[in-house]
């Protein structure tokens, strides 16, 4: 999607610090999913159930020393190649890449993690659907002169960027609704824990709406193709999909139909935006 808007709006592509970011992006990714579940199983002392039955590490008995130089190892890499491309690019990206890092780390580590608050929403939503499209438009940008990094150009790449935001948190939202009994057990004090089940579902359908407004605006203003209006045809299956959760929230039932969802959502909004680009209508 960043590289789409590039290409649309500027027709700038830098494809070697791009491919190098989508490497350094996919490692980290991965460690931050080693990281949750990492600190999961050693936060989990009071509850030897969810080690056993849940965790990906209890369950397949996995070396728990094994498991933290893995993801030290993957958080490594992505920092090198990282910083490399800060040398290429410039000190904005360095910024960006230590927010990311920062949420990463911070979202099940440290003191108070970020997953164990009513802040995980936010972080998540943000950091994935708004940082990592804003860093792929940056490294496409930076050396074309008539692109200038003030208030404008980050507004125009947020507004564009929330239908994807508002699906990432309502993945995490969902979660967090199917899971409400288990996090209580497990001390965790999400934004389900103090909105309600009732609250958090509301909320959770009208973060939907808010992207596909969101969608509107951007046509409207130019900063997205007229073709990615195209992405409400499959409103009525997103409609279906989010009702079926909220009427029976329950994790292995209904829970996968709010990641088709965001599969879905994004999926819609690449292809049209392809075609946007293609056309340029």
């Amino acid at each position: 999607m960043g590289t789409l808007y590039s290409y649309y709006h500027w027709h700038s592509i830098n494809a070697l610090d791009l491919i190098l970011f989508f490497i350094a992006m996919f490692l980290f990714n991965m460690a931050v999913d080693i990281n949750d579940n990492y600190w999961d199983y050693k936060n989990a002392t009071g509850d030897e159930s969810f080690r056993r039955k849940t965790n990906v590490i209890g369950v397949n008995h996995l070396n728990i020393h094994l498991i933290g130089w893995l993801d030290f190892s993957f958080s490594a890499i992505a920092a090198i190649i990282g910083l490399f491309i800060v040398y290429r690019t410039g000190l904005p990206l360095l910024y960006l890449g230590l927010f990311s890092f920062a949420v990463g780390f911070c979202y099940a580590g440290g003191p108070w993690p970020i997953n164990r608050g009513p802040l995980g929403e936010f972080f998540s939503g943000f950091t994935m659907g708004y940082v990592i499209y804003l860093i792929a438009i940056y490294i496409n940008v930076v050396h074309n002169p008539d692109v200038i990094l003030n208030f404008k150009f980050y507004g125009d790449a947020l507004l564009s960027s929330l239908l994807t935001v508002f699906a990432i948190s309502n993945l995490l939202l969902a979660n967090n609704i199917a899971d409400e009994q288990e996090d209580i057990n497990l001390g965790r004090k999400t934004l389900v824990y103090y909105l309600g089940k009732a609250n958090s579902i509301f909320i959770l359908k009208s973060l939907y709406v808010l992207g596909y407004l969101a969608l509107v605006c951007s046509v409207i203003l130019g900063l997205l193709p007229k073709l990615m209006l195209l992405t409400f045809l499959i409103t009525p299956i997103v409609y279906k999909n989010a009702k079926a959760f909220s009427q029976n929230p329950i994790k292995k039932k209904t829970f996968p139909l709010i990641i088709k969802n965001l599969l879905l959502i994004t999926l819609a909004e690449t292809v049209t935006f392809i075609f946007g680009v293609i056309f340029n209508f």
